[in-house]
């Protein structure tokens, strides 16, 4: 490790520095990630470009090696951890410059459930991947989801239960979106370890996710086609 110490990121050119970068993430490395975005934002870098080619990039190399089971929870809440230090120092500035948002998710643990470990991880690697998420932690009832939908505006609901006795209630929650006539506005994905795909099709899911990094892709697939609705429209 003598020569890990030698790197000064101050030193290294902006191309070096964002693949250092994304070294970094993968490693989990908090500090080291936090002085590389002040130095790029110090460099003249837009919040957004530093946003994307340093984190989002280096969250996507992560999320496809859990993927591929190279990399496990732990490393994966850690570079996830180290991601949310960095995008800490520019949601603010991201704010002020009206960055583009990929997409909006409110997320949260059915009613009776007070698993989150599976809902953290898909929460920080949507947050990972840009997009803009609203945690409304664990069970929560119907009231919970609906009311957190209309007032965040969002366009993902995303539900996780970690036992049988709760899965049921993911469907209650579809059904009175349904009920309110809401259900056609929201995309909404399920996950959670006794799940399949069978299930999220007899609720009437739009989508079962077996991990957090196919979670960041089926959103993202779902986004690309409803913005692409939307250009044709």
């Amino acid at each position: 490790m003598a020569d890990e110490e030698d790197i000064i990121l101050s030193e290294l050119d902006d191309e070096e520095l964002v693949l250092q970068m994304h070294d970094d993430l993968y490693d989990g490395l908090k500090e080291e990630i936090e002085e590389g975005v002040r130095i790029l934002l110090d460099r003249g870098w837009a919040p957004y470009d530093v946003l994307t080619k340093a984190l989002v990039a280096g969250m996507t190399i992560v999320g496809a090696d859990f993927r591929d089971g190279i990399l496990f929870v732990p490393e994966v809440l850690l570079a996830a951890n180290a991601m949310k230090a960095g995008m800490a120092i520019l949601k603010p500035l991201l704010a002020e410059t009206g960055a583009p948002k990929v997409g909006k998710m409110v997320i949260g643990t059915v009613k009776g459930d007070i698993h989150d470990i599976g809902k953290n991880l898909v929460g920080m690697m949507m947050e990972g991947a840009g997009f803009e998420v609203v945690d409304i932690g664990i069970n929560n009832p119907v009231e919970n989801y609906i009311s957190a939908l209309e007032r965040e505006d969002a366009d993902i609901l995303g539900m996780s239960a970690l036992l049988t006795t709760t899965m049921p209630y993911m469907k209650v929650v579809i059904d009175t979106m349904k009920e309110k006539g809401m259900r056609e506005d929201f995309i909404v994905l399920v996950g959670g370890a006794p799940l399949n795909e069978e299930f999220g099709k007899a609720i009437g899911a739009d989508a079962y996710c077996r991990d957090a990094a196919v979670a960041v892709q089926t959103a993202k697939d779902f986004m690309s086609r409803k913005h692409n609705k939307l250009a044709a429209g």
